[in-house]
C-alpha cells in the first residue's frame, strides 16, 4: 500500500521517534498515577498533548524531508492517533481485566458506575477517540504544512 509515494513501512519508519514519544509519555502517566504523584502533575503529563506534538513534528519531517504531501499527513496522523488510542485501550483492558485502576480507568477519565466492563469507554476511544483524533490532528496538521509550504516559496 502506498501514499503519496511511501508505503507503510516508510510512514512507519518515518514516525518510529514519535510512537516512541508517545509510549513514553504514556507510561510516564501510568507510573506517576500508581506512585500517587499529585494530580496537577499526572494531568500534566498528557498522551492527548503527546500526540498534538508529534502531529507537528511529523509535519516537519514531511516537509524538511521532502516526505509526501498531505495525504502523507493524514495518514501519518491517522497512524500516530490510532497507536495513541490502542495503548489507551490496553491500560483499560488491563485494569479490567486485573480488577485494578490506574489513570485511565479513574473516575475522572471514565464511566466506572454506569459500565464496570469499561466496554462503552473502550468503544469510545476506538472510535470517536480515532475518528475525531485524526480529523482534527489531519486539520491541523495540514493547514501546519500549508503554511510551511507557502512561506518557503520564492516569488
Amino acid at each position: 500500500m502506498n501514499v503519496g509515494g511511501l508505503s507503510l513501512r516508510d510512514h512507519i519508519r518515518l514516525l518510529a521517534p514519535l510512537f516512541g514519544l508517545i509510549a513514553a509519555v504514556w507510561l510516564l502517566r501510568l507510573v506517576l498515577a500508581t506512585a500517587g504523584a499529585p494530580g496537577g502533575l499526572v494531568s500534566v503529563v498528557s498522551v492527548t498533548a503527546a500526540v498534538a506534538i508529534s502531529v507537528l513534528l511529523a509535519v516537519l519531517l514531511i516537509h524538511f524531508r521532502r516526505a509526501g504531501s498531505y495525504a502523507n499527513v493524514v495518514f501519518s496522523v491517522a497512524l500516530l492517533v490510532l497507536f495513541e488510542e490502542l495503548l489507551i485501550v490496553a491500560a483499560i483492558g488491563f485494569a479490567v481485566l486485573t480488577g485494578t485502576g490506574n489513570i485511565f480507568t479513574a473516575p475522572e477519565y471514565s464511566f466506572p458506575h454506569a459500565d464496570p466492563s469499561q466496554i462503552r469507554h473502550i468503544l469510545g476511544h476506538l472510535t470517536f477517540g480515532v475518528g475525531l483524533g485524526t480529523l482534527f490532528g489531519s486539520g491541523m496538521g495540514c493547514l501546519l504544512l500549508w503554511i510551511l509550504r507557502r512561506s518557503t516559496l520564492k516569488p
